[in-house]
């Protein structure tokens, strides 16, 4: 346990000298001749709601990731959708146009949702104040014969989402690990988790949308209206319009998960075992982790189990940790643990490294937050975040673990994770959006999501250094990922992510943000 003025040299002087700094740079820099606050004299509610001060100019100029910094010139807190539209038909009617990002709750990790000398709406804003959906921006329609759905605000958080829908007995079928994201945050990306292999990423679960294009139209599409409109938006990085509303598939909400935690020493057999649960019927989640010597303890596991996990990890070096949940409720009360021992009976794993317990639904979704207050009481979770997420294709998983995860995570001991492997059923996702996954004809894809913090005495550069080995290591061995939250600096670069896709990513730019307005901090269109 660090002492107090250990945890104060380490945190707090560190926010008084990035403070100093931040205020110096909004004070000191050079304004635009023609400021674009001109430009919304006839716009009485734009102004009033633009904010220019350094609290709200500091917050929309960070993220989650801490690595990245942008100064706007602005940060528009809508009372109503409209204000959005014409703050976006305002720059897009303007002889010089200024860039605008939607800013949900902030949890990008390499700038994505800044506006460096632009315009940064925070969305949040808006769930106070919608008249149509009262104040909650969710609603619940529909019924058992045609299926129910949820209208969601974009700026919703997902926790909420659940909160709403669980009251009525319902719930989306496709989640994140964390719900403190907003809904057109994780739509504008993909929206992936364990229950993805089994009913698509959050994106594949949507009926229809209202959006604002780069043009300040407001549209609502869906596969059958706007067709275009909607399927790029979907995993389209922000690029083309920015989320109002989503209408979510939702199911019957079960009462109670069965949640098991596997543990293995070969990851030939960890694998086989986690595509084997993918492919049949039983379970409705399966995810997947690395356990270090330095990985934290896990809640999960009893003080006992807990002590020989590691015992055995730091003799090891490296486990892998197959995660699998049921859901259920009293319906198969009497039934559910003979039908999950024929299943587990076909796994490989090692007599005495199979645990389990049952949670709440809510809980377990939500599994995320107790971990996130733990770590806000030590001053670790406000910390950079240097994350590397990517698509691995299922052929080249064996050579990944060898060069990535021994050789480069393991050996050079540089960081704890948490680290995140496993497979998604590629027969889920709609090649007609914007996501890119890996381009082979494999009906299986890796997610590999190395989700590093750097906290007290960790260099974010160091991380960083690892991750481009990982990158490196890749390109010099011909394994063909596709990065997840993407970040490129070069024109060459992204047209190299998107592959066949960006020809079509293109014409929908010119076609929906011809003046490449939404979105700057992604680097897409305005790179070199």
């Amino acid at each position: 346990m660090a002492y107090p003025h250990v945890l104060y040299a380490y945190f707090v002087i560190p926010f008084i000298i990035n403070m100093f700094v931040f205020t110096t740079l909004v004070s000191s820099r050079p304004w635009p001749p023609i400021t674009i606050f001109s430009t919304f004299e006839n716009e009485s509610t734009i102004e009033n709601n633009l904010c220019k001060d350094t609290i709200c100019m500091k917050r929309a100029s960070s993220d989650y990731g801490k690595l990245v910094q942008e100064i706007p010139i602005g940060v528009l807190h809508p009372s109503s959708v409209s204000d959005i539209v014409k703050l976006v038909k305002t720059s897009y009617e303007s002889p010089s146009p200024f860039t605008i990002a939607a800013r949900g709750n902030g949890h990008s990790v390499r700038g994505q949702a800044m506006a460096k000398d632009g315009v940064v709406v925070d969305m949040s804003t808006l769930n106070s104040s919608r008249g149509l959906f009262g104040n909650t921006g969710i609603r619940v329609s529909g019924d058992a014969s045609l299926g129910f759905y949820a209208d969601v605000g974009g700026e919703q958080l997902w926790i909420d989402v659940l909160r709403t829908t669980l009251a009525q007995g319902l719930a989306p079928v496709s989640w994140t690990d964390y719900l403190y994201l907003t809904v057109g945050g994780t739509l504008s990306n993909a929206g992936i988790s364990g229950q993805s292999s089994f009913h698509g990423p959050q994106i594949s679960n949507v009926l229809e949308m209202d959006v604002i294009t780069g043009k300040g139209e407001l549209m609502t599409c869906s596969k059958d209206n706007n067709s275009d409109l909607f399927y790029a938006v979907l995993g389209g990085l922000g690029q083309f319009g920015i989320i109002t509303r989503a209408r979510i598939v939702l199911d019957k909400a079960p009462k109670r998960v069965k949640w098991f935690k596997i543990i293995y020493n070969d990851f030939a057999k960890f694998t086989k075992d986690q595509e084997y649960l993918i492919s049949v019927d039983g379970f409705n989640y399966v995810e997947g982790s690395l356990i270090m010597a330095s990985s934290p303890a896990d809640s999960f596991f009893s003080p006992s189990d807990e002590s020989m996990i590691s015992s055995l990890a730091s003799k090891t070096g490296i486990l892998y940790c197959l995660e699998a949940v049921k859901y259920y409720d009293d319906s198969i009360l009497n039934t559910i643990d003979e039908e999950l021992q024929n299943i587990l009976k076909a796994l490989h794993f090692d007599p005495g490294f199979i645990f389990n317990k049952v949670a709440s639904l809510f809980d377990f979704l939500n599994r995320v937050r107790a971990e996130e207050l733990l770590l806000t009481t030590l001053g670790l979770w406000d910390v950079p975040h240097p994350w590397l997420n990517l698509f691995v294709p299922r052929s080249r998983i064996m050579d990944f673990n060898q060069g990535v995860f021994v050789d480069i995570v393991k050996n050079q001991s540089e960081s704890a994770g948490p680290f995140l492997v496993y497979p998604i059923n590629r027969k889920k996702w709609d090649d007609k959006m914007s996501v890119v996954i890996p381009e082979d004809n494999d009906d299986m894809f890796y997610t590999v999501a190395l989700l590093n913090s750097a906290g007290g005495t960790i260099d974010p550069a160091v991380i960083d250094k690892q991750n481009n080995d990982i990158l490196e290591y890749c390109r010099k061995n011909g394994i063909m990922i596709k990065e997840y939250f993407p970040h490129y600096k070069k024109k060459e670069e992204w047209m190299k992510h998107f592959g066949k896709k960006w020809s079509v990513f293109k014409e929908r730019k010119e076609q929906f943000d011809p003046k490449m307005i939404l979105s700057p901090g992604q680097g897409i269109f305005n790179s070199e």
